[in-house]
């Protein structure tokens, strides 16, 4: 952990520590990410360093602080029961107003840029719900809150943006009273609220047993779709991924690559499962099988670029003569000669202003198709033809079903 503590002056005079990350940049607009029932653990200070890494200056406080200083725990049964025992002693009331206190020494910090926002969990959930409502937080975003049904007196008060993330299986939160929760929060134009199918409390935590990849990732997107509306910092991930691709692509210089890059990205080409994970693999990949892989008349026709708030989906067509071997789209497969073209999707996430991951998709059979390894009669798939269709809608239609079927 990069981060370190500062002391936070609470309202009522007593003293609290708040764990601080910084981000890279050095200043950025504030966050304060509120503890579960742990307390400020290995767990917060991660997630705090990740949003430090997406340009936010982050205050972790210890709302526990009046019950216990400095209280870190796991997860396990043992460390549950404890974490409970504390909450029965917790004052929600004076945890509001410590958090008051925390956002506003967040705001006098002088690597401090701009607004301030709320980010809870469990807990936490609960208190960035009612920091919206009773402080001055310019938006906040709950996970999977608790005991927000007792609470819906205080949503008119709610003048700020906010999401609610909901997981459908949530015991602390049944369906009925999720459905009473939406209603009370359907009434504020400016709360957006999602449910994850399947998912179970706590299932945006990586160290826990309900965690669930997909929707953590879901959520997290969309947490960082209203931080980066409200709060900012807004990258121009247009001109990071032109640049990344700039030098993969035209300077062929992997030392200008790996910098456009957070320190442990990774890169999954999905229909082969080339690529690499962590910096110093994924630099051994691009110098070996990539970047020096693509034939001299590699060509990217560009179709289409959605750009959102924390990726980039690119749509476009490789094109290439199979003049030596291909690594990462055609491993362990000897130079055909043969030209071929295929539509590819990159979706490219980024962590602040540098590339965090890339997912490639593309139609492996279409490319075996046209280098010769794959015989395409009797079967469903196209070789070229693929690739002009996208660039021409007016070709024939449903040509793999048969010629009554052609439009």
């Amino acid at each position: 952990m990069a981060g370190s503590f500062i002391e936070v002056v609470a309202q009522d005079g007593g003293r609290f520590n708040a764990y601080v990350a910084r981000p890279a940049q050095g200043s950025g607009p504030g966050l304060v990410l509120l503890q579960e029932i742990f307390g400020v653990n290995d767990s917060m200070k991660a997630t705090a360093e990740r949003y430090a890494e997406e340009g936010y200056v982050v205050l972790v406080p210890d709302l526990f602080w009046r019950i216990k200083p400095g209280i870190e725990l796991g997860y396990g049964e043992a460390d549950m029961q404890q974490a409970l025992g504390y909450l029965n002693q917790f004052d929600a009331d004076l945890a509001v107003q410590d958090i008051a206190a925390t956002i506003a020494t967040l705001r006098a910090m002088p690597e401090q840029a701009g607004k301030v926002g709320t980010v809870g969990y469990c807990l936490g959930g609960k208190l960035a719900f009612l920091s919206a409502a009773r402080t001055d937080v310019d938006c906040a975003v709950s996970y999977y809150g608790v005991g927000l049904e007792a609470l819906l007196d205080e949503v008119r008060s709610i003048r700020c943006p906010m999401v609610f993330h909901f997981p459908e299986n949530d015991a602390h939160c049944p369906p009925e009273t999720r459905e009473r929760i939406g209603a009370a929060l359907r009434m504020r134009p400016q709360i957006e609220q999602y449910v994850y199918p399947g998912c179970d409390h706590a299932f945006a935590a990586p160290q826990r047993k309900q965690y669930d990849k997909p929707a953590a990732m879901m959520a997290y997107s969309r947490t960082l779709a209203l931080l980066r509306k409200v709060l900012g910092p807004v990258y121009d991930l247009n001109a990071l991924w032109e640049a990344h691709c700039y030098h993969e692509f035209a300077t062929r210089d992997v030392d200008a690559v790996m910098p456009t890059m957070v320190a442990e990205p990774y890169v999954n080409h999905v229909p082969t499962m080339t690529g690499g994970v962590g910096h110093d693999r994924l630099k051994r990949f691009y110098t070996h099988h990539f970047v020096h892989s693509n034939p001299p008349d590699t060509k990217l026709i560009p179709i289409s670029r959605t750009i959102g708030s924390d990726r980039v989906v690119d749509e476009f067509i490789f094109g290439c003569t199979h003049s030596c071997e291909i690594d990462w789209l055609l491993p362990g497969v000897a130079p055909t000669g043969k030209y071929f073209e295929v539509p590819m999707l990159a979706v490219v996430c980024f962590r602040g202003d540098k590339l965090y991951n890339e997912h490639i998709y593309w139609d492996q059979a279409s490319v075996l198709v046209q280098v010769g390894l794959l015989d395409p009669k009797g079967l469903p798939v196209a070789g070229i033809e693929s690739a002009r269709k996208l660039l021409d809608e007016t070709l024939p239609s449903n040509t793999l079903m048969g010629s009554k079927s052609k439009v």
